[in-house]
């Protein structure tokens, strides 16, 4: 790999006797992950089903490699939502932030997901995950990838995080930032992000993460963490960053983090950071820095979302009575003719870019509703009366994929259609074949 001169002298610099190290890991090839959605299948659940040759990612215990020529992205089960396709390396940020259940959640660089879903699945429905990210196009395969994982309890937006600042003050428990970076991490998976390395990129990207932390500081909780992390190299994007920040809000502290799996310490005096070199471990490069906030100034009480039924809501109550074990709880509400369901203590969103309030149970049309393709990821199989559940290996699988209509046996009406016992969308029964209501956008193809 061509890599430019003034990089290659900066990370001789950087390495000392382990550059010719790092030179060679170009030879090795990348490192292809995926990791298990705990929100429908444990990881030894997803081991033990052997579709694909599978060895563990030692920093992230819901985390595999799997061998290149396999093709994960074309299987049911990622369209099942089973697993998320991520670099190994990249698995460390969600891993590392101290997630509890019922935390409020904010992933401020959201897009497309792979930290977003693997937050969504430590919370396990519990608290609120709000998933953000600047650019609307991205914004919107990130949805789709919320949406894929079964989350039920995510705000999505496309918000600027100024914006969110003003909005959402002392809001948060825990925030995570995959800030925008040089990428310098990323070389040898992504060869082409080298044609775009120069002076005036990191000067770009410095001026960006100095703006996102500046964000992040009023919108944390007393006690709340923050981890910041990159997938570059480079000490001005990395602990330069962090020390800028820190210089800045005395009321932040760095947590040191334990080094183990290859992890190194981060550069001096920041040497509680940690950096993810791809010649100490089997990944790409990744920088983390985990902080917490000691002190806060106090938030003003931000007005939350109330519940209240009202009769346009009647024929979910109806199809409910009809398909479902049991009316989910939480709080319903409409927009547009939406019908949603939000998590408890759902701020009130008005005058910020909403791509998704909570879980869209599907559509309210003139005395009927017609069920979401969101919905049907976010249930179980045992919350539904009528399943039809297909083996893997039976045809009518990948047909129903693709939009077809397939047989099917059971009572007519609304019916979940599975893989295994995982759910994949929605179709109507009747007289012995299934109507396909399968997402048109997420087809097989």
């Amino acid at each position: 790999m061509n890599l430019p001169l003034e990089y290659t002298e900066k990370m001789k610099a950087l390495l000392g006797e382990e550059y010719e190290e790092y030179l060679a890991s170009f030879d090795e090839g990348r490192f292809y992950g995926l990791r298990a959605n705990t929100l429908k299948i444990s990881p030894e659940q997803l081991q033990e089903t052997g579709v694909f040759r599978l060895s563990p990612v030692a920093w992230c215990p819901e985390g595999f490699y799997y061998e290149g020529e396999e093709r994960p992205a074309k299987h049911p089960y990622y369209h099942a939502g089973l697993y998320y396709l991520q670099e190994p390396s990249a698995m460390s940020p969600a891993t590392t932030l101290p997630i509890q259940k019922g935390d409020f959640v904010l992933d401020l660089c959201a897009a497309p997901g792979g930290k977003t879903t693997q937050l969504g699945a430590r919370l396990q429905g519990t608290g609120l995950l709000v998933a953000n990210d600047i650019s609307a196009g991205r914004a919107k395969t990130l949805l789709k990838n919320v949406e894929l994982a079964g989350i039920r309890n995510a705000i999505v937006m496309s918000e600027t995080p100024e914006h969110l600042a003003e909005r959402l003050p002392a809001f948060f428990d825990k925030i995570l930032v995959d800030a925008p970076c040089s990428g310098e991490g990323m070389f040898r998976k992504e060869p082409d992000m080298v044609k775009s390395w120069d002076g005036e990129m990191l000067a770009f990207c410095r001026t960006e993460q100095a703006k996102i932390l500046e964000a992040c500081a009023p919108m944390l909780k007393a006690g709340g963490m923050l981890l910041y992390s990159t997938c570059t190299f480079s000490p001005e994007e990395n602990e330069k960053s962090i020390g800028d920040f820190l210089e800045h809000h005395p009321e932040f502290e760095l947590v040191p983090m334990e080094k183990k799996h290859g992890f190194a310490s981060g550069l001096p005096p920041y040497e509680a950071c940690a950096r993810l070199y791809p010649h100490k471990l089997k990944g790409e490069g990744h920088f983390l820095a985990l902080l917490q906030k000691k002190e806060s100034e106090g938030g003003k009480m931000i007005p939350a979302e109330e519940g209240k039924w009202i009769k346009q809501m009647e024929p979910f109550r109806e199809f409910a009575k009809d398909v479902l074990q049991e009316m989910p709880k939480g709080i319903y509400q409409i927009f547009g003719d939406g019908l949603y369901l939000l998590p408890e203590g759902t701020p009130k969103l008005e005058k910020l870019r909403v791509l998704r309030t909570g879980w869209m149970l599907g559509t309210l049309k003139k005395d009927r509703f017609e069920p979401a393709q969101a919905f049907a990821m976010g249930l179980r199989k045992e919350e539904v009366k009528n399943v039809v559940d297909f083996p893997l290996e039976d045809d009518r699988v990948i047909r129903y994929l693709k939009g077809e209509t397939v047989e099917g046996e059971g009572k007519d009406g609304w019916t979940l259609v599975c893989v295994d016992g995982f759910p994949l969308g929605w179709a109507k029964l009747q007289k012995g074949r299934l109507k396909n209501k399968y997402a048109v956008s997420w087809k097989w193809e």
